[in-house]
C-alpha cells in the first residue's frame, strides 16, 4: 500500500489521505456543503486549483467566497479567460496574449485578425462569455514542454504566445489550462469549471490600445476590460460606485469650478488657473504650519544635477529611463559642432529630493547634538512617465511633493517614526479621511545587507506598535517585497468618501544613501557616524492630494479650502449698493469674496454657483438692502435659506473659514 500524506487543516485536524487525493476531495469528504462551496485551495501557502492531487503532506485551508480577496482575485483571472475564449469564438484568427486579474476586474489583449475592437462589440462578447460559462466547461491544468507549447502555438497561428513561450527558460514547467478545445499558456490556478462563475456578476466596460510587452516598438494590440466579482449584488454595488466616481472625477469638475487644465503644449504638466492656485496656496500654508510646529527646516533645493550625483545615488541605474536627463553644455551655432556631442557631460531633472538634502546636511561638521535634523521641501520634482499612464492631477511628470528627510541617530529612529505617524494622524483627520497603514518589506532586487533589512523593518514596525496604530482598526498589514531598493516603508492608504483606497503618506528607514552619499556627523565619542535617513511625506504630491480632495468633497471643499468662499448676488440692480457693501465687509474679514451683480434671473445666478461650489451664495434684494440682513444659501442637497444679519453672517463665515488648528 502506498504510503499516507497528512494533510493538517485550519483547525489543527490532520487527515490521512492517499496518493492522487485533491483538494476537492478533501472538500467532498468534510461535507457537501463545503464541495459546492470550495472555489480553491490553500496548500502550503500556495493558492492552487481544487483538482491538482497533493504531492506530500501539507498545510492545506479551502478557499470560498467568504476568502473574498482570493476568491474575487480567482473569479477575476477566470473571467479573463473565458472573455479570451469567447472572443476567439466570435472572430477567429484573433490571437490571445495576455490576460490578467486587476484590482477591480480584468483585461485581455487581442491581436485581432481584421480590425481593432471597438466599445461596439462588447455586447456580442459578453452574451458569448455567459454561453461559455452556460457550458460549464471543465479548467484542467496540463504540464507541456517548452518544444510541443511553441509548436502547438506556431501550428495554431498564435506568433505572441509562440513568442513568449520560446523566452522561457528550458526546462521550467509550462503550463496550460483547457476548456473543451479551446486552451491558454497560464500558471494559474484556476476554478474548477466556467460554470462556477456568476454570468450576471460581470461586464465589460471598454476597449483600448496597447503595446504587445508595453512596448510602443511593438505591434499596438486591443485591450478589452471588464469587471468581475463574485455575484450581481457586488457588480451593481461597484457600477454605482463607479457612476459616483463619474460625478466627482476631478478632471470634470476641475473644469467646471475653473481649477486647472492639461493641454499637449506641456503633455504631463498641470496650468493652475487663479482659483486652483488659491487651493494650493492654502495647503501649502497649513502644511507649513504643520511642520513649524513640528520642528522642521525648510529648504530649497537645485531642479538639475549633474548625472554623476545621481550615478553615485543608486538612481541613475535603478530610475534613468523615468528621468528627464539633459546635456551640460549645448553649442550655440552650427559651427561649433553638433547639438550634443558624444562627450558630453550630463545633467538631469530631479525625480526626488532626497540627494540634494544629503548635499545640505554635509555643508558643515555636524555633531550628534544636532540631531535630529528634520529638513523640508516643497520640491518641485520631473519623471518621464509613459503617455498612457498620466491620468489629470492624479499621474503627472512634474509634481510638488511635500517632502523631508530626517537625519538621526540610531537610538532616535523610533520617536521620530512614531512622530511622524501622529503628525499623519492629525493631518489626514484634518482632511475627513480614515487610513490603514502597511508596512512595504524588502523588495527582491535592493541594496543593503539583511541584517540592515531586519533592523530597519523592525524600526518601523516598532514605531506605529507604539503609537499604538498597528491594529486591525487601522488596517495594520505587512507587504512583503513591496519596499523601495533602498529602504522599507511605511505607506498610508487613505480610504475617502465612497470607499476608494489612496496610497499617499510614507516614511522609508534608509540607511542606504548616506552611506553612499557620504554623509556624517561627530558621535559623542569623537569618531565619525552614519545618520539615518527618514524620508517622509504627508500629501505626497500637492498635485494629487488635490486631486484626491476634489473627488472625496465632489467638489464641496471645506469652507478654508474653497477658492471663493461667498458670493454676494444681487435680485435687483437697486440692490448692487449694498452688495458691494457686504463684500467689502466680508473681505475685510478675510473671507475670499465675489459678487455677482450681472442682469440675470437670481435662478440661474444659484445654479452656476452651485456647479462652481461655492461653499455660501449671499442673495440680496431691495428688502435685504433696506433692513441690512442677507439671506444665506448654503450648498448643498437640502440647505435651507436663512435672513441672518450683516455681523451675525461674517462671524458666522468668518468661523467656518477658519483652518484646522494643528496644535
Amino acid at each position: 500500500m502506498s504510503e499516507m500524506f497528512r494533510l493538517t487543516l485550519p483547525d489543527g485536524s490532520v487527515r490521512e489521505v492517499a496518493p492522487g487525493t485533491t483538494p476537492a476531495d478533501v472538500a467532498a469528504a468534510i461535507g457537501p456543503g463545503l464541495a459546492k462551496a470550495a472555489l480553491a485551495a490553500r496548500v502550503d501557502g500556495e493558492v492552487r486549483d481544487l483538482n491538482r492531487p497533493f504531492e506530500g503532506d501539507a498545510e492545506l485551508a479551502l478557499i470560498t467566497a467568504r476568502d473574498e480577496a482570493d476568491a474575487l482575485e480567482l473569479v477575476r483571472h477566470d473571467y479573463a479567460h473565458v472573455l479570451a475564449e469567447a472572443v476567439q469564438n466570435l472572430f477567429p484568427g484573433t490571437q490571445i496574449t495576455f490576460g490578467p486579474a486587476t484590482d477591480d476586474g480584468f483585461y485581455y489583449d487581442f491581436a485581432p485578425k481584421d480590425r481593432p475592437f471597438t466599445e461596439e462589440d462588447l455586447p456580442a462578447i459578453e452574451a458569448e462569455m455567459r454561453a461559455v460559462i452556460a457550458r460549464d466547461e471543465k479548467l484542467v491544468r496540463e504540464v507541456w514542454s517548452r518544444a510541443d507549447l511553441i509548436k502547438r502555438w506556431t501550428e495554431t497561428g498564435e506568433t505572441f504566445k509562440a513568442e513568449w513561450a520560446a523566452e522561457l527558460p528550458e526546462g521550467e514547467e509550462l503550463t496550460v489550462y483547457r476548456a473543451g478545445a479551446w486552451l491558454d499558456m497560464c500558471r494559474g490556478p484556476h476554478l474548477a469549471s466556467t460554470g462556477k462563475l456568476d454570468p450576471q456578476a460581470f461586464k465589460l466596460t471598454r476597449v483600448s490600445g496597447a503595446y504587445w510587452r508595453g512596448d510602443q516598438k511593438n505591434a499596438m494590440l486591443s485591450r478589452i476590460y471588464g469587471t468581475g466579482w463574485l455575484n450581481k449584488k457586488q457588480l451593481d454595488q461597484h457600477l454605482v460606485r463607479l457612476e459616483e466616481a463619474a460625478k466627482r472625477d476631478h478632471r470634470k469638475l476641475g473644469q467646471e469650478m475653473d481649477l486647472f487644465h492639461l493641454q499637449a503644449e506641456a503633455h504631463g504638466s498641470v496650468f493652475w488657473h487663479p482659483k486652483g492656485y488659491v487651493i494650493w496656496r492654502e495647503l501649502e500654508a497649513y502644511m507649513r504650519r504643520a511642520i513649524d510646529g513640528a520642528g522642521y527646516k525648510e529648504v530649497k533645493t537645485p531642479q538639475v544635477m549633474d548625472a554623476r550625483q545621481w550615478e553615485q545615488s543608486g538612481h541613475w541605474g535603478k530610475y534613468r529611463e523615468n528621468m528627464f536627463v539633459i546635456p551640460d553644455e549645448v553649442p550655440n551655432t552650427e559651427e561649433e559642432g553638433p547639438i550634443v556631442s558624444d562627450d558630453a557631460e550630463w545633467m538631469a531633472l530631479k525625480p526626488m529630493n532626497c540627494p540634494a538634502h544629503v548635499l545640505i546636511f554635509r555643508q558643515g561638521i555636524k555633531s550628534y547634538r544636532d540631531l535630529p535634523l528634520r529638513l523640508y521641501e516643497n520640491g518641485c520634482c520631473h519623471r518621464n512617465e509613459p503617455h498612457g499612464a498620466l491620468h489629470g492631477l492624479m499621474r503627472v511628470r512634474q509634481f510638488t511633493q511635500d517632502d523631508a528627510h530626517i537625519f538621526c541617530r540610531e537610538d532616535q529612529i523610533v520617536g521620530e517614526v512614531r512622530a511622524f505617524c501622529e503628525l499623519a494622524d492629525r493631518i489626514y483627520k484634518d482632511f475627513g479621511f480614515t487610513y490603514a497603514i502597511k508596512l512595504a518589506l524588502r523588495p527582491e532586487k535592493r541594496f543593503g545587507s539583511e541584517e540592515m533589512w531586519d533592523l530597519s523593518e523592525a524600526e518601523l514596525r516598532n514605531a506605529v506598535i507604539e503609537a499604538g496604530l498597528a491594529t486591525e482598526e487601522y488596517g495594520w498589514e505587512e507587504l512583503p517585497g513591496e519596499g523601495a531598493f533602498y529602504a522599507p516603508k511605511l505607506e498610508w492608504h487613505l480610504t475617502d468618501a465612497i470607499g476608494r483606497t489612496w496610497q499617499v503618506g510614507t516614511i522609508q528607514s534608509d540607511r542606504v544613501l548616506p552611506d553612499r552619499l557620504d554623509a556624517s556627523y561627530v558621535g559623542e565619542d569623537g569618531e565619525r557616524h552614519r545618520p539615518i535617513m527618514l524620508h517622509r511625506a504627508i500629501f505626497g504630491s500637492y498635485e494629487r492630494f488635490i486631486g484626491i480632495l476634489i473627488e472625496h468633497f465632489a467638489g464641496r471643499l471645506p469652507m478654508w479650502l474653497a477658492s471663493v468662499q461667498a458670493v454676494v448676488a444681487t435680485i435687483v440692480s437697486d440692490a448692487d449698493d449694498y452688495a458691494k457693501v457686504v463684500a467689502e465687509k466680508l473681505a475685510a474679514a478675510g473671507l475670499r469674496v465675489e459678487t455677482d451683480l450681472r442682469n440675470e434671473k437670481i435662478n440661474y445666478k444659484v445654479r452656476e454657483h452651485s456647479l462652481a461650489k461655492v461653499p455660501a451664495l449671499l442673495v440680496v434684494g431691495k428688502r435685504e438692502a433696506e433692513e441690512r440682513t442677507i439671506a444665506l444659501r448654503p450648498l448643498g442637497e437640502g440647505a435651507r435659506q436663512e435672513v441672518v444679519g450683516l455681523d451675525e453672517l461674517i462671524a458666522r463665515l468668518v468661523k467656518d473659514a477658519t483652518p484646522p488648528d494643528l496644535c
